[in-house]
């Protein structure tokens, strides 16, 4: 197996799910009492979100950056970054190293291809809804994304924020997905894109009325593929 670095602390909710998901799918894949060759390097959310949502990349870049070419150096042959939000980065830290950092839109966009799908929703914090950065690697892979709905994208960034990213699940923000989803379903549209990696604490992926597609089990499970080889 190859050993996979992952960029976490964006938040660490979503971190420990990587770290779940990854592992499951090794046991699954080798059995007995195998799990997955990692590194990770956990940053401190504050500093990171604190940029992000002041809008200053430069800012947000440095710790990300220099976490990247830390894993490198610790044997990391793959690196995931474990945030849809800070992909605004991507090309900054993928320059700054000298292997593949996996890119979570184009995993998603790669599965979405293969099912066939053409019409989606895009369902994430403002910069991720609003941005090019990510919707472009979606539009590559054939799929027509619906306009940005900037109402549910401050929502969504209150919940993340306020909520989520602390370990906090509230019925009023699970009650608010469901119904945003509920209505999402009536447009045409063949599926929604999570593109949060913590909006699945609070949305059943796999009871609703649209196909999901959840970005942080498909980027962990891309991840997967590459400690398999």
């Amino acid at each position: 197996m190859r050993k996979l670095g992952l960029i976490g602390g964006l938040s660490w909710t979503s971190t420990a799910r990587y770290y779940e998901i990854i592992n499951q799918a090794i046991h699954r894949a080798k059995g007995g009492q195998h799990s997955a060759p990692l590194v990770i390097e956990s940053l401190d959310f504050a500093t990171v979100a604190r940029c992000a949502t002041q809008d200053d990349w430069d800012c947000a870049s440095g710790p990300v950056v220099g976490a990247a070419m830390r894993l490198e150096q610790a044997g990391a042959e793959a690196l995931l970054i474990c945030a849809n939000s800070i992909h605004r980065i991507y090309d900054r830290a993928q320059d700054a190293v000298g292997i593949p950092i996996i890119h979570i839109a184009e995993t998603v966009g790669q599965k979405m291809k293969a099912d066939g799908i053409e019409k989606a929703a895009l369902i994430g914090t403002r910069n991720v809804m609003t941005e090019k950065f990510y919707r472009q690697r979606l539009v590559a892979h054939g799929v027509s994304l619906l306009p940005p709905d900037l109402e549910l994208a401050d929502r969504v960034d209150r919940i993340v924020y306020d909520e989520l990213t602390v370990g906090k699940v509230s019925r009023e923000s699970e009650r608010y997905m469901k119904s945003e989803l509920t209505d999402i379903a009536k447009e045409d549209v063949q599926a929604v894109v999570l593109a949060t990696t913590e909006l699945e604490l609070i949305v059943d992926v796999k009871a609703n009325v649209l196909p999901i597609y959840d970005s942080t089990s498909i980027h962990a499970k891309a991840g997967v593929d590459f400690i398999l080889g």
